[in-house]
């Protein structure tokens, strides 16, 4: 792990990580008071300061190989795992090496959002679950699709998430309940996550077929 003089590319400091496979990107969190870049996965969490490379804290943990990006309610680290297990997870990000709360879904490759002392998440395997961040309690968890490689977000209380097949739905999130508003197709495979901007959704997929094409999808108001 390495922090960039974002001017000059000059590496200012370096960490070494155990020589293993991950694929999750570090994540530059406020957590317990201060400022912290945040890397799970080779079974550790663990919190640098991003101005110096010094260890902050380091516990074990998560799992051998993840891909999502950690989030944080402010006093909370949550993260996910799918190798060798199905696992996500919460950790006291004061550096107590407290885990506050852990189940066995597979949050492997979509990362969570938390809002409002929940959080909300789309596993792989197409199922969305709403948890307490503090007790990890879970309030609901129903099907949306199957096989999710890219995120979800979320505009207000909605969620747009699409799927592998090329499917976005796009789901009413909130503590009380799960309501599915809509699934809309457009093309064949995706790996991407929505991005939302001025009103609009931005959509990345491909057309399958003897030649692989990929697009980009623009939906929303015509612009001025």
């Amino acid at each position: 792990m390495s922090g960039l003089n974002k001017l000059t590319g000059e590496i200012v400091w370096q960490q070494d990580r155990p020589p293993v496979a991950n694929y999750a990107s570090p994540a530059v969190v406020q957590a317990a008071g201060k400022t912290q870049a945040v890397l799970a996965g080779c079974n550790k969490v663990e919190s640098f300061d991003p101005l110096t490379g010094k260890k902050l804290w380091s516990i074990d943990g998560s799992t051998e190989e993840t891909v999502v990006t950690a989030v944080t309610d402010g006093s909370r680290i949550f993260l996910g795992g799918g190798y060798p297990k199905n696992h996500t997870m919460a950790v006291e990000a004061d550096g107590s090496g407290k885990i506050a709360w852990e189940n066995v879904t597979r949050t492997y490759v979509p990362s969570m959002i938390v809002k409002n002392g929940h959080v909300f998440a789309v596993g792989d395997g197409g199922r969305a679950a709403c948890w307490k961040s503090a007790t990890g309690e879970e309030l609901w968890s129903e099907k949306v699709d199957r096989e999710f490689y890219g995120s979800p977000v979320m505009a207000d209380s909605r969620i747009y998430v699409t799927s592998k097949g090329g499917v976005t739905s796009v789901f009413e999130a909130t503590p009380e309940k799960f309501t599915l508003l809509s699934q809309n197709p457009l093309g064949d495979e995706s790996f991407s996550t929505p991005a939302i901007c001025d009103n609009r959704i931005y959509l990345r997929s491909a057309k399958t077929g003897p030649v692989r094409q990929e697009y980009l999808w623009c939906v929303g108001a015509p612009g001025k």
